[in-house]
Parts: C-alpha cells; sequence; structure tokens
C-alpha cells in the first residue's frame, strides 16, 4: 500500500481533444483544466488548494469554544 507524504495527492490525467482535464481522487470535487498539461495541473492544483483551505475555514468555524486544536503531520 503506498502512502502518500503530506501535501502530496495523485492528478488523474487525460487528453480530451485539445484540452487535458484532470481529477484528484484523494480530494473529491478537484477538477483542472487547461490546453497544455502544464497548465491543467496548475489549474488542478489550484482547486486543491481552494477546497482544501474552505473545508479547514468551516470545520474551524464550527469547533465548540471549550474544544482544543492540536497539529497532526502525517508522512
Amino acid at each position: 500500500m503506498k502512502v502518500n507524504m503530506r501535501n502530496e495527492f495523485t492528478a488523474i490525467v487525460e487528453q480530451d481533444g485539445p484540452w487535458h482535464i484532470a481529477y484528484c481522487a484523494e480530494v473529491p470535487g478537484a477538477n483542472g483544466q487547461g490546453t497544455t498539461r502544464e497548465e491543467c495541473l496548475a489549474s488542478l492544483k489550484q482547486a486543491i488548494t481552494l477546497i482544501l483551505d474552505y473545508r479547514r475555514e468551516e470545520s474551524l468555524r464550527a469547533l465548540p469554544p471549550a474544544a482544543k486544536q492540536e497539529l497532526v503531520v502525517v508522512g
């Protein structure tokens, strides 16, 4: 079983006519596209960042006042 290091994700990239399209199975909803592979991966990277930032903000907003936060590093 492969274990990803911190901040590493799997990009699935396909070509559809003139477009490269990509998605990340580890981050549902993260998709990218571009006319070049590099543009497509940059688009996917931005989508992953936006989704993870949003999820973090939303989860922290819902914390009870007495809850403690701890940093956990995986990898």
